[in-house]
This record gives structure tokens, C-alpha cells and sequence, in this order.
């Protein structure tokens, strides 16, 4: 059965200063287009999860999907949104691979990587590296959305506490050139890290 993908690209960018993170220029591209290009070969179905005006997003084939209400109550919100989208498609995939657009090196492997760790229906696989969990980059079934949907309404906003209350794995990736794969673009000193890091000869 086929994976769908979503990049969360919903948070109020609030440490970088310039606007939406999402936009902000990488390697000669933007962020989200640098997520879409890597993550697309990986699924089969692909949208991004935005509060924004969509048309500022826009890129072929991808469905923008929203968050159901304002309260940018963090990356739950855009996965439940997800997985909402994934449920209403003709025929619904396997599950959903989230990753977040602030993660500009995220593995070209990790949708394969996350599905075949799953060990099949109700599990979600989380990656993680140099020991730590990325609750963001995940394996979601997409039964899981109603009960999803019930933690976010009784104000619950963790990933982790999510994730751990459920049948899951982790998934270790391991560094590449000694850097973490899921490095993290949060503040425009971040971004310029990340650029040096793309300049670097593989």
C-alpha cells in the first residue's frame, strides 16, 4: 500500500526573525522546497501542513492543508491535520511519514526506513539520532487520528507523551559526515550553519 508524506510547516517561526520559516531561502531554494524535493521520491502522496496563505506555498502536487482551528498548538495539530487528509484520499494510504521543513539534511531513506521498522498496523516509528528522539519525524498510522484528535481537545500539545502512550519503535539514523541528519534550522544563525554545512564537499 502506498505512504503518504507530510512536511510541518504550521509553527509561528517565531526564533527566526524574518517572517516564515518555510520561505526562508537555502542552498537556492526555499526551505519548503528543499523539503518537498527530498521527501517526494520517498511517498507515494504529498502535502504541507501550513497556517498560512497557501498560495504562498504553493508547489506542484502538493495539497496545503491547515491546521482545524487557530490555535497553533504545535506540530500534533499539523500531523492530526495529516492524517485527516491522508483519511479522506480515494484510497488511504499505509500511513503518513511527517518530517519537519526546518530539517534541511532529513535521510533519503527515511520513509523506507520508518515503514519497514513499523512491524505493521498501529505502530508508530519515530527516528532518532545521537540518542535523541525526533517526535516530528515519524511513522503514523492513520487509525490513530481519533485518539489524536481527543488529546489535542483536552489541551494535551507533547509529541513524545503522545507517541509514548502507544505501540512504537525507534528508528536510530546514524550521523552523516559526523553531523546529526536532523539538524535543526531555528534561528538565522542556524540557517547559516546549514548552508555551510550544504557547501561542504560529500
Amino acid at each position: 500500500m502506498p505512504l503518504a508524506g507530510l512536511i510541518l510547516a504550521g509553527g509561528r517561526s517565531s526564533r527566526m526573525g524574518t517572517g516564515d520559516k518555510a520561505l526562508a531561502m537555502f542552498a537556492g531554494q526555499t526551505l519548503v522546497a528543499r523539503a518537498a524535493a527530498r521527501l517526494a521520491p520517498q511517498v507515494d502522496l504529498l502535502a504541507l501542513s501550513a497556517n498560512g496563505d497557501p498560495r504562498h506555498y504553493a508547489l506542484p502536487g502538493i495539497d496545503v492543508v491547515a491546521d482545524e482551528d487557530e490555535s497553533r498548538s504545535g506540530p500534533l495539530a499539523g500531523i492530526l491535520a495529516g492524517l485527516r487528509w491522508a483519511q479522506a484520499l480515494g484510497t488511504p494510504p499505509r500511513a503518513l511519514v511527517s518530517v519537519a521543513v526546518d530539517t534541511p539534511f532529513f535521510p533519503e531513506d527515511l520513509a523506507a526506513r520508518l515503514a519497514a521498522a513499523s512491524g505493521g498496523p498501529g505502530t508508530i516509528a519515530v527516528a532518532a539520532s545521537q540518542g535523541a528522539w525526533h517526535p516530528t519525524v515519524a511513522l503514523w498510522p492513520l487509525d490513530i487520528a481519533d485518539d489524536l484528535a481527543a488529546s489535542l481537545a483536552r489541551g494535551e500539545r507533547g509529541a513524545g507523551a503522545f507517541i509514548g502512550r502507544h505501540p512504537h519503535v525507534t528508528v536510530e539514523f546514524p550521523a552523516i559526515g559526523g553531523r546529526d541528519p536532523f539538524f535543526n534550522v531555528n534561528t538565522p544563525s542556524d540557517l547559516a550553519e546549514a548552508e555551510a554545512i550544504a557547501r561542504e564537499p560529500t
